[in-house]
């Protein structure tokens, strides 16, 4: 069976006054595309946020390779080969493209590897290539997801984390980043996906979570939650 890469036991956050994560468990196994599903303010992205060090635990505990990230900083976590896509996609609007690029690979010493990884990230990203020189600040929403998920592969993760990737972009778009997240996906990354479409996140999926305010209420391989009368009711609009 493959290694549990993440782990989240118990996980309880809360900010604001407001206990967004009661209590959450799941895992994700090396090698897997997972999808964390849920409505609007079911406390996915406040567990992203627990997991990537950017929000701190009320309770729970994480684990990745087996030991205990509570309490690390995004930047260690980094290092250790896990690297977050974040909601609202978070460029570097002053800088180029490939300024952009060369940020993601900040923890990395080996020039000879950073410019190679560009020129894999410019062959899924022909955009990018195009506008290379451009200020991140200027491009559509877009071409700024395709740069937020191109810095996270700078950094050669071992799990790779995307909180909604398809937020706010054109059909078109939509489209081209779960082409994305699938081509990476088969590259041997593992990704865990928090994702409003649930339809396309759990048809790309291994396995899936459904997560209603703050608890995980169904799991299930992302086929057999598609077809789940629940799922399709709540979230696919049938």
């Amino acid at each position: 069976m493959a290694q549990v890469l993440l782990k989240v036991t118990g996980l309880k956050v809360a900010y604001g006054g407001i206990q967004a994560v009661k209590g959450t468990d799941f895992e994700v196994r090396e090698g897997e595309l997972v999808s964390l599903i849920g409505s609007n303010g079911a406390g996915k992205t406040t567990t992203m946020k627990a997991i990537t060090g950017t929000l701190p635990l009320a309770g729970g505990d994480i684990e990745y390779l087996g030991k205990s990230i509570k309490g690390q900083g995004p930047w260690d976590l980094v290092k250790q080969g896990l690297a977050m896509v974040p909601e609202g996609r978070g460029v570097f609007t002053r800088m180029t493209i490939t300024e952009n690029l060369q940020m993601g690979a900040y923890i990395r010493r080996d020039k000879a590897g950073i410019v190679q990884d560009i020129e894999r990230v410019f062959g899924i990203f022909p955009r990018l290539r195009e506008r290379k020189d451009q200020l991140a600040g200027t491009m559509s929403g877009g071409e700024q997801q395709m740069l937020a998920m191109g810095r996270a592969l700078m950094s050669r993760p071992k799990l790779l984390l995307m909180d909604e990737p398809s937020m706010g972009l054109s059909p078109i778009m939509v489209d081209k980043i779960f082409e994305v997240v699938r081509d990476v996906y088969a590259q041997g990354v593992t990704v865990l996906l928090v994702e409003q479409n649930a339809s396309r996140a759990l048809a790309l999926a291994n396995r899936g979570y459904v997560m209603e305010s703050g608890l995980i209420s169904m799991t299930g391989s992302g086929q057999d939650l598609l077809s789940d009368p629940k799922v399709r009711a709540a979230y696919l609009g049938e």
